[in-house]
C-alpha cells in the first residue's frame, strides 16, 4: 500500500494564517510517514521574498519524499522567481517505482493574475510523462493549483483553467488515476470515468468558506481500493471516497 499526504493553500505571511495549525499538520504527516507529500500551491500570501523564506523553513522539517508546486498568491510580486530559488525541494515529477506512482506537476500559475494556465508547453509534457507512466503499469497522479473542474459551495466561478477544456481531455485521454488541486479552500471530489478529482481544504489559514474547518487530505492507495480521507486539525477525520482501484 502507498500513502499520499495532500496539502494545500499554507497562505503563509496572511493575517489569517495559523503557525500552529501548519505545525500540527507537518508533525501529523512526519508522524505519518506518508510515501510522498505533494504541495499543490498557495504556500505564501503574497509571493514576497520573506513569506518564501519563512514557507522555507517550515517545509524543510517535512521528513517525507516531496513535490510542491506554486499558487496563484505565489506567483505575485515576482514570486515565481523567489519560488524557484528558495523552494528547494520543488520538482516537476517523481517516480516512485516501487511503490508503483508517478507524481506529475504542473505550475497554473500566472504573474499577477488569480486565474490560471497549463499552457501548451506544459501539456505536451504532461501527456509525455502520462505515456511513460502508463508504458511502466504505474499509478499517475497530476498535481496542480488551479482546480479543472468547478467545486462545489464556493460562490461564483472566477478562477478556473483558462484551458481547462484541453487540459481535461489530454488528463482523461492519458489515463491519469487522480489529479490533486487546491485553490478554493473547500475539499471535494469529483469521479470521471477511471479519474478521480481531489481538491484540498486550506491546511493552516482561516480563509474559510461557510462551516468549513483547516485541514489537509490523506489518499490511501491498496491493492484493492483507495480511500481519500480529510483530515482536520481539530483531529476530525472524514471520508471523501472510497472506491476499487483498477490500475492494478
Amino acid at each position: 500500500m502507498a500513502v499520499v499526504a495532500h496539502i494545500s493553500d499554507l497562505h503563509v505571511g496572511a493575517l489569517a494564517f495559523r503557525p500552529e495549525l501548519l505545525v500540527k499538520v507537518i508533525n501529523e504527516v512526519n508522524e505519518m510517514n506518508p510515501d510522498v507529500t505533494i504541495l499543490t500551491g498557495d504556500l505564501t500570501e503574497n509571493g514576497y521574498y520573506m513569506e518564501f523564506e519563512k514557507v522555507a523553513e517550515y517545509i524543510d522539517t517535512i521528513d517525507t519524499p516531496l513535490l510542491a508546486i506554486p499558487g496563484n498568491h505565489d506567483a505575485r510580486h515576482v514570486g515565481d522567481q523567489c519560488f524557484s530559488d528558495i523552494i528547494k525541494r520543488r520538482c516537476r515529477t517523481l517516480d516512485l517505482k516501487d511503490k508503483g506512482i508517478k507524481v506529475i506537476g504542473l505550475d497554473s500559475s500566472e504573474p499577477d493574475l488569480d486565474y490560471g494556465k497549463v499552457g501548451r508547453a506544459q501539456q505536451e509534457f504532461m501527456e509525455k510523462e502520462l505515456k511513460e507512466a502508463q508504458d511502466h503499469d504505474l499509478y499517475k497522479i497530476i498535481a496542480l493549483h488551479h482546480h479543472i473542474i468547478p467545486v462545489p459551495k464556493t460562490g461564483r466561478e472566477r478562477n478556473v483553467l483558462s484551458d481547462a477544456g484541453d487540459i481535461l481531455q489530454s488528463i482523461i485521454d492519458g489515463g491519469a488515476n487522480l489529479v490533486l488541486s487546491g485553490h478554493k479552500h473547500m475539499p471535494h471530489v469529483w469521479m470521471m470515468g477511471e479519474t478521480t478529482f481531489a481538491t484540498a481544504g486550506t491546511a493552516s489559514s482561516l480563509k474559510l468558506r461557510g462551516k468549513t474547518f483547516p485541514s489537509y487530505n490523506t489518499i490511501n492507495i491498496d491493492e484493492d481500493t483507495i480511500e481519500i480521507i480529510l483530515r482536520g486539525t481539530d483531529g476530525k477525520q472524514i471520508t471523501l471516497a472510497k472506491y476499487d482501484n483498477t490500475c492494478r
